[in-house]
């Protein structure tokens, strides 16, 4: 029989997970303690271990390399009631199987527990590094996600591609990817591609010889080459020219950069993580962007989450932002008012965390030092006088819209049951509908795509008018 070892101090977390762990037919042993823990593994010798962090005594990240020593490469499922990304870069770095933050459903750590017990999965991590990561802040449940990406990333070796709005720090997250990972020691390479002309792309990331072309009065290394050991960041990738596009997979395979007006092939061993706003599909289908590149440069995705959908991480941003700027001179800190930070929570945030820096740092000019009120705020963008980005993706555009149409109605509306039934009355139709148009009206197939009892999905179908056929 599967052993499932539990290591939390709360009881009724281990009332839970010992009630899971024997509805799927495993034997649990549960302990409070990470000294516990190591008494018992010996003679347990657990297949899989469910592990909290903030333990008495031993914290339970420190336990993982000794419960290694006794217990051998068994899965590890680390939890935590609040990490941020030095908390999940340690867990995976440490050969945690998962990292997931409480509270958190039954249902993800059953998921969780049936994926280790089928892993042989052999990590050959390195320790965490003592580095503070700058910039990155958040607790909230998508910053939580992405914390658990960019540990993932920073442990493999693969193309990363990052997607999210303008402002929401995709090159921070590159950054960490490669201060968390093997390659740390080794060059940080970033280039914005898109401030590069298309007729001099080509020389600036593969370099030229000397009278490659009018100019050229030397010869210049290349990026990639430059980037030989460490992390090349390609932001604003979308906008390679489809020349470049070409060169640039081939370098990726062979592991190989020929100059501009060179024959002579230069060895590179460099990865890429890349960055972008666009949709890089509908680039592929309007021809401008190369399906094959694409899929070398996806090999594993993040999509950092827009400001405005994490309202709740934004007081620690603001604190983080304030110490960065006046935390050099010295002495105490401002202190934000309860009512400018009420403000700033409200704000739509379109130029996201870059943005909300720039409004801490205009807001600390204009207080002097004093308490920062709401009349020290600049005045809000107007929507109408921004540049909105319409090659975003149609996911992202559809959640804003909602999420700012929503707001508007829960804002003008006493949060009532009659207001969460009209925002669902407007998302739920079109999905309804597009599903059971690919199952051809069949009520059955449509269930058991969106999971929902047979019987439900005809209330809803009734309910919003839509046709159905079985």
């Amino acid at each position: 029989m599967s052993q499932l070892l539990v290591v939390d101090d709360e009881q009724s977390i281990c009332w839970g997970l010992s009630k899971l762990g024997e509805s799927l037919g495993y034997s649990v042993t549960t302990v409070s303690s990470a000294e516990s823990a190591l008494q018992v593994a010996a003679d347990v010798r657990p297949d899989v271990v469910v592990l909290d962090v903030r333990l008495p005594g031993l914290d339970g990240l420190s336990a993982i390399e000794q419960l290694r020593t006794q217990i051998g490469n068994v899965p590890i499922i680390v939890i935590t009631a609040y990490g941020d990304l030095q908390t999940a870069v340690n867990a995976v770095r440490n050969g945690a199987f998962e990292y997931i933050t409480k509270p958190f459903s039954l249902e993800q750590v059953r998921h969780a527990v049936l994926r280790a017990m089928r892993s042989n999965d052999d990590r050959d991590l390195r320790p965490p590094l003592d580095i503070p990561l700058e910039g990155i802040v958040g607790r909230t449940a998508v910053m939580q996600a992405a914390f658990n990406r960019i540990a993932l990333a920073a442990s493999a070796d693969a193309c990363v591609l990052l997607s999210g709005e303008s402002g929401t720090g995709k090159e921070l997250v590159a950054r960490a990817i490669h201060r968390y990972s093997r390659r740390a020691d080794g060059p940080f390479i970033a280039v914005n591609v898109a401030a590069l002309s298309p007729a001099l792309a080509e020389s600036e990331l593969f370099g030229h010889e000397r009278g490659a072309f009018t100019g050229a009065d030397r010869a210049h290394g290349g990026l990639l080459a430059q980037a030989d050991g460490g992390t090349l960041f390609l932001d604003e990738v979308a906008d390679i020219p489809l020349s470049v596009q070409v060169k640039l997979l081939r370098a990726l395979d062979s592991g190989e950069v020929v100059r501009v007006g060179g024959t002579t092939p230069i060895r590179t061993n460099f990865r890429v993580i890349s960055a972008t706003h666009q949709d890089l599909l509908s680039k592929i289908a309007e021809g401008t962007f190369r399906h094959d590149l694409f899929f070398r440069l996806s090999a594993f995705q993040i999509e950092v989450p827009p400001l405005r959908e994490r309202g709740e991480d934004i007081p620690d941003l603001i604190q983080y932002f304030t110490a960065c700027i006046r935390g050099h001179e010295g002495g105490n800190l401002p202190v934000w008012s309860h009512a400018a930070l009420s403000e700033l929570q409200r704000r739509p945030w379109y130029g996201n965390v870059r943005e909300l820096r720039n409004v801490v740092e205009h807001a600390l000019i204009v207080a002097r030092g004093g308490t920062i009120l709401p009349e020290h705020l600049p005045s809000p963008i107007p929507a109408e006088i921004v540049q909105r980005d319409d090659d975003r993706p149609a996911s992202a555009q559809i959640r804003e819209l909602i999420y700012r149409w929503s707001s508007d109605v829960l804002q003008n509306t006493p949060p009532s049951y009659a207001a969460y039934e009209e925002l669902l009355s407007i998302v739920e139709p079109p999905l309804l509908i597009a599903v059971m148009e690919k199952h051809h009206g069949n009520c059955a197939a449509a269930a058991r795509e969106l999971g929902l009892h047979r019987t439900t999905l005809r209330k809803k179908l009734d309910q919003y008018g839509i046709d159905a056929v079985g």
